[in-house]
């Protein structure tokens, strides 16, 4: 297999945004962790954010679908170990999860601040640290909804995983 050729259907199914988040990528969520050519075959292995996940299903389709609008025969197989982390999400990737209000985590994943919510939550739109945890959980499972105190603007916040 010639390096373009994996180029091309690695580059297909790392464009793939995720149907929650759609300013990020799967690639810079770091569920994206690899695409095999064999012949006109392209296998993408996916690592779902956590097991319940209700997107997998439809990330999955859609790499698929970008596997096979690139010209290959698509496989997708999913990779359950080791269990996707927020340490995966790329330095992209954060950004661009702030730049479109939610911030990014914090801490390593193997944090226990980071995993009981003891950490300061950076308000994505002025910058403060003066925010309050409203609930736990947010817009999607793995978001909690916080408020800034300095701007008074609520946002969520990408829990460590």
């Amino acid at each position: 297999m010639d390096a373009h050729t994996h180029g091309r259907a690695y580059q297909a199914a790392a464009a793939v945004p995720d149907p929650e988040i759609p300013v990020v990528t799967i690639a810079d969520l770091g569920i994206l962790r690899d695409v095999e050519v064999e012949g006109d075959k392209a296998i993408a292995r996916l690592t779902p954010t956590y097991s319940g996940c209700p997107a997998v299903l439809a990330i999955e389709l859609a790499v698929e679908t970008a596997l096979l609008e690139a010209g290959f025969q698509p496989k997708i197989e999913r990779v359950l170990e080791p269990a996707w982390t927020t340490d995966w999400i790329t330095p992209a990737g954060r950004e661009k999860l702030k730049a479109y209000g939610i911030a990014p985590p914090l801490k390593a994943s193997n944090s226990v601040r980071a995993l009981f919510g003891a950490t300061a939550v950076e308000c994505p739109r002025c910058g403060s640290v003066e925010s309050e945890r409203v609930s736990e959980f947010g817009s999607t499972a793995c978001k909690a909804l916080y408020r800034c105190m300095s701007c008074r603007e609520p946002f969520d916040y990408f829990k460590c995983i």
